[in-house]
């Protein structure tokens, strides 16, 4: 099968609400492809999702109605390859007919002509969007969405902001130090001729994907992880023989930072609400050879009725979203306002119950995937409004981590960092009774 086809195909299934890195990692068990057209799809079907609506817009301005899904994606893909990628036109426009002749010489004659007129329109209708400030159609954002960009960062800072959230996303692993060293991990590196784009502690971004095939990564002694999950987790603060409470745990990657924190000694216990996630969970940790932590079915909401009280808590809780655009761009198509203030009240009240069950002199940390400030800082003033026994603690954010501390002393990751995901953290300790 063309890998344009499986690419298409795979553009369908999210179209129809499935998640993009579910459907892409599920065509790589499926199909055989080289590492070159696992790269190529890759690129080809991400590219098309972060630029829909400005995909969707030129193919509007160049025809009718188009009524056959797979009209529609063969234009998106062509479309995409003519005006993002350094791809040989003619190539593109040949390649495009080809396909469509299968299904015919007047669609054929139709995706042919199509192309080729956008080709002699693109740089005026481009500048025109530019000269317009169209950033819904030019970057493929809603508007509802460029408002809360532009109410959080300023004007000044808007464009800035949505050309940082649309980048495409370096693959990032961590060395999970209770089998692996950084030292190996560097000298295997070099003998693969990888790059490192950037270093935060044992979280390294690099210029290629191939490492999710090597013997290194199925045997867990690297593992995929985003630095900002990491520095969530790894200031949480756990320490060997600690008991600790990870919610909303699925996949495990926070909770095997804190268990290589701990030494693997002390007790995890990684709650989620899915039976499917907990499975999840002991497979990574069964992989990196981590045995302290226990995965459990469970409604963070109802986390205080449990019965046990913690020393550390990690209240990761379930958000927008909108800090990891750049790796699942549909989210700007699936996400609304409405969603935002429902998550929120959802965020509230997983953080109350979490602070009920953490014991006096304990440590927090409150952390989300997304910008939005209502998940962020208006939720956790909220929360200390309330709680009075809580107070902030500071955090160790390293400095070449880019981003800002909010007036309570949470940090954002945020635009201004465009290698890691943007996200928000927040420690709390409990002061002890007098």
């Amino acid at each position: 099968m063309s890998v344009k086809y499986v690419a298409m195909k795979l553009i369908s299934f999210v179209d129809k609400g499935s998640y993009s890195n579910i459907v892409l990692n599920d065509a790589f068990k499926e199909f055989y492809l080289t590492a070159k057209e696992k790269a190529f799809i890759t690129e080809i079907f991400y590219g098309v999702l972060r630029n829909k609506n400005f995909l969707d817009y030129m193919i509007e301005k160049n025809t009718k109605v188009i009524k056959k899904e797979w009209i529609r994606n063969l234009l998106r893909i062509s479309i995409y390859q003519l005006t993002f990628m350094s791809s040989d036109a003619k190539g593109v426009v040949w390649e495009a007919t080809e396909i469509a002749k299968k299904h015919g010489i007047a669609i054929s004659k139709f995706i042919n002509g199509t192309l080729r007129n956008y080709l002699r329109n693109k740089d005026l209708e481009i500048k025109k969007l530019h000269d317009e400030k169209n950033y819904e159609i030019l970057y493929s954002i809603p508007q509802y969405f460029c408002d809360i960009l532009e109410k959080q960062y300023g004007s000044e800072n808007l464009n800035q902001a949505i050309i940082s959230l649309k980048k495409i996303p370096y693959l990032s692993v961590r060395v999970n130090k209770l089998k692996y060293s950084e030292e190996e991990f560097e000298e295997f590196l070099k003998e693969k001729d990888i790059q490192i784009i950037k270093k935060v502690d044992s979280v390294y971004y690099v210029n290629s994907g191939l490492i999710i095939n090597s013997k290194e990564f199925k045997e867990g002694k690297i593992i995929a992880q985003d630095a900002s999950s990491y520095l969530a987790a790894k200031n949480l603060g756990a320490k060997p023989n600690d008991l600790v409470l990870d919610i909303c745990a699925a996949p495990g990657g926070k909770t095997a930072v804190l268990a290589e924190e701990m030494k693997n000694k002390g007790e995890i216990i990684a709650i989620d609400i899915h039976q499917h996630k907990k499975k999840l969970i002991e497979e990574n940790m069964k992989k990196l050879e981590i045995d302290i932590v226990k995965a459990t079915v469970l409604d963070a909401r109802n986390v205080n009725k449990q019965g046990r009280k913690f020393d550390k808590i990690l209240v990761d809780v379930p958000c927008s979203g909108y800090g990891v655009i750049r790796k699942k761009p549909e989210i700007l198509y699936t996400k609304n306002r409405e969603n935002i203030e429902e998550l929120a009240s959802l965020q509230l009240e997983i953080l109350n119950s979490a602070a009920d069950i953490l014991k006096d002199g304990g440590e927090l940390i409150y952390s989300t995937c997304t910008i939005i400030s209502q998940e962020n800082t208006e939720n956790v003033e909220k929360f200390l409004n309330e709680r009075k026994e809580f107070k902030v603690k500071a955090l160790n954010i390293p400095e070449n981590v880019s981003g800002e501390y909010d007036k309570l002393g949470g940090f954002s990751i945020n635009y201004k960092e465009e290698i890691m995901d943007n996200f928000y953290i927040i420690k709390l300790i409990k002061e002890e009774k007098c």
